[in-house]
């Protein structure tokens, strides 16, 4: 067996979960699609500062250290960074998927396409002439760009703040540069499943053809779609009733003009394979 082929082989799935935003109950889904959705056998490793409740065939290991502090008032999921270690516990490729990822149909391409060496990832569509990374899904070999985390350790607080993303960090640093999954592997709910904000008072979320993942950077998350929330606690409205509620903060000199396109309707497609 070739390098290629054996790096291949060892298909590493992994995960971050830190602080109370996502319970272990969003482990246990994406592993539960990604065992769906994988031929042969995988490993699936979620890095995280608390285990409890997460089901016994994900192995859990520690959050690696990010090793510096990231300034209060710069966004992003900079712990992410970590990952790019060289002493991350792991061998040969990953493919990190963020939690509120749904898996909609087989991902053995994502381990085969490209050159193991390579790093691929989601592209960013809110920002494509950038030609940006999105990394709610990506891979990359085990060890091999500690730079990337060796270099924001050095300098913490000017390369959040010039970047202010981790996956702008990314795009822009990974020696040799990006490259990015075929577009219809990868996409993103709003845009590609939602689409315009008049056509979300007119049907359900479109689930894309040809798409594996689908990616829910932001509001709605998955739990909350799947049921026709914009948030896991929100009201389900029928279109009319949330353009009535609208209408009313307009009148009540509220801020309104964001709710206009911050509705959902139930989308079962995203029940049918968001589940453990």
């Amino acid at each position: 067996m070739s390098v290629a082929k054996a790096l291949r082989a060892l298909k590493n799935i992994i995960c971050i979960k830190w602080g109370t935003v996502y319970g272990p109950q969003y482990v246990n889904t994406l592993y539960a699609m990604a065992a769906r959705n994988v031929t042969g056998d995988f490993k699936f490793v979620c890095f995280t500062d608390d285990p409890t409740g997460v089901c016994p065939e994900v192995t859990c290991l520690p959050l690696p250290q990010l090793g510096c502090e990231i300034p209060p008032d710069v966004p992003g999921k900079w712990p992410k960074i970590a990952l790019w270690g060289k002493d991350l516990p792991l061998t040969g490729v990953a493919l990190f998927i963020d939690l509120d990822s749904v898996i909609v149909g087989n991902i053995d391409d994502y381990f085969e396409y490209g050159n193991p060496e390579d790093v691929i990832t989601a592209r960013n569509w809110l920002n494509r002439l950038g030609k940006s990374a999105q990394t709610s899904v990506f891979r990359f070999p085990v060890g091999k760009h500690s730079y990337m985390l060796e270099n924001l350790q050095a300098d913490s607080t000017n390369v959040s703040r010039k970047y202010q993303y981790e996956q702008n960090y990314v795009t822009h640093n990974v020696r040799g540069g990006v490259k990015f999954w075929p577009e219809g592997w990868t996409r993103h709910f709003r845009v590609h499943c939602m689409g315009a904000w008049p056509l979300r008072y007119l049907r359900p979320p479109i689930l894309p053809k040809g798409a594996k993942i689908i990616t829910f950077p932001g509001l709605p998350g998955p739990a909350a779609a799947a049921e026709g929330r914009w948030t896991e606690n929100g009201e389900i409205r029928s279109p009319k009733d949330h353009l009535r509620w609208v209408w009313t903060q307009f009148r009540e000199g509220k801020k309104w003009k964001k709710h206009i396109s911050r509705y959902v309707r139930k989308a079962d497609w995203i029940a049918e394979n968001w589940r453990e």
